[in-house]
């Protein structure tokens, strides 16, 4: 790829991003304050221990970016010794980004952060040093995190063990700089939704998943919101090329999912004799309960139906409505 595609690929890549940021509600102005809002002290519990586990090899997946990942094992789990322990992102033709190492070794990794710099990391987008951090850590999502699974999450990555895996920092390409939008502090408590409404609770599950961000095709101006969760992303690296696929209720989409094909879906990584990509992380959506799979199927089902035809099995074309190639690319088209 040419030095200059690859400069304007990039910059739509976060402009997307941005976007994705700017539509639930942060702001780019240069005066927006980056010292702590709050401060954090977690106490470690043993509900916090399993909470925290559950979020973070569950909805949260966070270990599909920070470890070195076996593409080819079902699942993409961690190669041997390298959970949580970072990555560069060679493989995805991204080496500038790199994804700490996130265990508790002093060294090299997390060891020496305060539950503050955690907190601000995952839910403002600021590194433990003070950097901007780019939006492929998806804070814009974990924004909404509730402060209880915050304190979870990160109770739980302090009791991993230690990795001693020395990674450089992420370095922004300079056309880049300029599209990744300052973080904005939280000043308020995040109390979480009410866990006894399925559709509520899914809703939640759905934003700590990233599902909107895998599951909305972009454009230069950032999510394409008339495509919500319709499918149309397309991901290209060590597990192939493979397009997300329409998760809303319309007919192209999900609609003749029920609830127990959903959860069987996310726990086998099949859809039928057809196996998932392994860029879809049902690898850790399979550890959820059924009480939270069954809660997402409701939620999903609450979204608006888009007609958006997207087929992996089937040689791509170009598609009009969400502008990329895909299988049955050629069956849309726009109004």
């Amino acid at each position: 790829m040419g030095r200059k595609r690859w400069i304007a690929e990039l910059t739509l890549v976060v402009v997307a991003l941005a976007g994705v940021i700017l539509s639930i509600g942060y702001t780019t102005r240069k005066n927006t304050p980056t010292e702590p809002a709050r401060s954090f002290n977690f106490n470690p519990t043993v509900a916090r221990l399993e909470r925290g586990r559950y979020i973070v090899e569950g909805p949260a997946h966070c270990f599909q970016c920070h470890s070195e990942v076996d593409w080819q094992n079902p699942g993409a789990q961690p190669k041997t010794g390298k959970k949580a322990a970072g990555t560069v992102f060679i493989e995805d033709g991204m080496d500038w980004l790199v994804a700490p190492n996130i265990t508790p070794d002093r060294e090299t990794g997390a060891g020496t952060w305060t539950d503050d710099q955690f907190a601000r990391a995952i839910r403002e987008g600021i590194g433990h040093d003070g950097r901007r951090l780019f939006p492929v850590m998806p804070y814009m999502n974990f924004r909404e995190m509730s402060d209880e699974d915050l304190a979870s999450v990160v109770v739980y990555l302090r009791s991993l063990n230690p990795v001693r895996n020395q990674l450089p920092k992420s370095i922004i390409p300079e056309p880049a700089k300029a599209h990744v939008p300052p973080p904005q502090p939280l000043t308020a408590s995040v109390p979480g939704p009410d866990m006894t409404d399925p559709v509520a609770r899914g809703k939640y599950l759905v934003t700590l998943g990233n599902c909107m961000s895998c599951h909305t095709p972009m454009n230069q101006q950032g999510p394409m919101k008339q495509l919500a969760l319709a499918g149309g992303m397309v991901f290209k690296g060590p597990w192939g090329d493979v397009t997300s696929a329409n998760i809303t209720p319309d007919a192209s989409g999900i609609s003749y999912y029920n609830e127990a094909m959903f959860v069987n879906t996310l726990r086998t990584g099949q859809v039928g004799a057809r196996k998932l990509n392994s860029i879809m992380p049902w690898g850790y959506f399979r550890n959820m309960t059924d009480e939270d799979l069954k809660s997402i199927y409701a939620y999903l089902r609450t979204v608006t139906p888009v007609q958006h035809r997207v087929d992996n099995t089937e040689v791509p074309t170009f598609c009009e409505v969400c502008r990329s190639h895909h299988g049955y690319g050629d069956k849309n088209h726009s109004e």
